[in-house]
């Protein structure tokens, strides 16, 4: 048992539909049939989508995705068509806001890994492979791979495991081109972006993507690139054989399962409200993070 904690009930724009409520997004169309993304400044951890937001989240997340899709235009078009304010929308929608295409979406989170931890360290310690790549004897939390490797999982509903699988059972789910072409783009655009972090600091050690169809066209989705979906470690303090510090929600998830939270996670109780110190710290890492990639201020 997971979801949200209180799930919230969504803004009503005129002209706006309202299409789906996710763990961090809310999802509208508009009158023309396009898409307007409004990211939130809620907080998933533990597949539990918790009470207390994290202040400006939902503003890093959109600018930094930004920033990000400039970076990679050359490698393959996004879904972004513009940042515009829809009219009637709230004032607190301004820098949380993209309209972007509506695509045909590929059910597959493409994950690309150049350092081992998560549940990529998990199943090698099982077997040796990740996604059913075999690997090197050796390795340890925060190692860096042989080259970077595509670990492709399945989307799972809110509160539920998104669930790692083999490049062959993408191949047979969405055909043999699709799957090269989503493995093709996913090490291409993480190669490019581990190269412009490490310029700046930062490792980049596995981040995931979503990709659609504009006709035949693949095309990059959803964010990309930010604290929420990628591994963030500071260079100068990268050590493998532990757990790496993080420009992530690793502040909360840490304070989740510590005595001081008081709750279990095996438990099906929900999570508690974040107290204002873990808020404040968490907040401070996710601006971190944008202003030693991007270079601006926040």
């Amino acid at each position: 048992m997971s979801g949200f904690v209180e799930k919230p009930e969504p803004v009503q724009v005129p002209g706006l539909v309202h299409l789906h409520t996710g763990k961090v997004r809310e999802l509208y169309q508009n009158e023309a049939g396009e898409l307007v993304m409004v990211a939130s400044d809620r907080l998933s951890a533990y597949d539990w989508v918790l009470p207390t937001e994290i202040p400006d989240k939902g503003r890093v997340l959109t600018q930094l995705s930004l920033w990000w899709f400039d970076k990679i235009a050359d490698l393959l078009p996004n879904h972004v068509l513009s940042t515009e304010l829809p009219a009637g929308a709230p004032p607190e929608w301004e820098g949380r806001t993209t309209v972007c295409k509506s695509l045909s979406m590929v059910p597959v989170e493409c994950v690309a890994r150049g350092y081992l931890t998560g549940s990529g360290l998990l199943e090698y310690r099982a077997d040796r492979t990740v996604c059913g790549l075999a690997l090197p004897e050796g390795l340890t939390d925060g190692s860096e791979l042989p080259a970077a490797i595509f670990t492709p999982a399945t989307k799972a509903a809110v509160g539920e495991h998104d669930e790692n699988v083999s490049y062959e059972e993408v191949a047979r789910q969405v055909g043999a081109d699709t799957a090269a072409a989503l493995r093709q783009a996913t090490l291409a655009v993480y190669s490019r972006a581990r190269d412009i972090a490490r310029e700046r600091g930062i490792i980049l050690a596995d981040t995931k993507f979503e990709f659609g169809f504009e006709g035949e066209t693949l095309t990059i989705a959803d964010e990309v690139l930010t604290p929420d979906s990628s591994r963030f470690w500071p260079v100068d303090e990268w050590e493998p054989g532990r757990a790496q510090p993080s420009y992530d929600k690793q502040i909360v998830r840490d304070w989740l399962t510590s005595a001081e939270s008081g709750w279990d996670r095996r438990s099906e109780q929900p999570p508690p409200a974040l107290p204002s110190h873990v808020v404040e710290r968490t907040r401070t890492r996710y601006i971190e993070a944008y202003e030693r990639l991007t270079g601006q201020s926040w």
